[in-house]
C-alpha cells in the first residue's frame, strides 16, 4: 500500500475553503434581519382620523424607463384638525376580480422629508406601484390610514 502524504499547506487551504463556503452559505441562506415592528395606530392618532381627509384620489398608468407598467395613485391629503402632522402612512390593498387581496403595501402620503402637514393645509401625494400582480382587477385599491405621527 503506498504511503499518502498530505502537506500542511493543503490542509490549511482545504480548511480555508470550507470556512469560506460555510460563511457564504450562512450569509446567503441563514437568518435574515428581523422585520421592523409594524407601526400601530395609537389611540391619539385614531381620535385624529376624522381630521385627515384624502380627496381627489385617482389612478393613472405610466411606462417606466424599462418598459414596465407603473400604476400611480394621486390625490390630496388635508389636515382639518388643529395639530401639525409629521407623517401619515396609508395601507393600499389591491384585489383581484374575486375580491381577494393580492397585494398590501404601506406607503407614506406625508413624510418628514417633504415637510409636515400643518392645520388647514392640503398637500398633494403620489404613490407609485410597479409590482402589482397581473391578477389585479384594475379597480382603485382600498386606502386606509395606518399611522399618524405628530410633531
Amino acid at each position: 500500500m503506498p504511503d499518502v502524504k498530505i502537506s500542511p499547506a493543503s490542509i490549511v487551504i482545504a480548511l480555508a475553503v470550507i470556512l469560506i463556503l460555510g460563511v457564504f452559505g450562512w450569509l446567503t441562506f441563514g437568518p435574515g434581519p428581523a422585520a421592523p415592528p409594524t407601526p400601530v395606530l395609537t389611540r391619539e392618532a385614531r381620535a385624529y382620523l376624522p381630521d385627515l381627509a384624502l380627496s381627489n384620489v385617482h389612478m393613472q398608468a405610466a411606462e417606466s424607463y424599462v418598459n414596465q407598467r407603473v400604476v400611480e395613485i394621486l390625490g390630496d391629503v388635508t389636515n382639518k384638525g388643529n395639530r401639525t402632522v409629521a407623517s401619515v402612512e396609508v395601507t393600499c390593498v389591491f384585489r383581484d376580480f374575486a375580491g381577494q387581496e393580492i397585494l398590501r403595501e404601506r406607503v407614506f402620503v406625508v413624510d418628514r422629508q417633504n415637510g409636515p402637514l400643518k392645520p388647514g393645509q392640503t398637500k398633494p401625494f403620489r404613490l407609485a406601484f410597479d409590482d402589482i400582480p397581473n391578477t389585479w382587477s384594475q379597480a382603485m385599491p382600498n386606502l386606509v390610514i395606518a399611522q399618524i405621527q405628530f410633531e
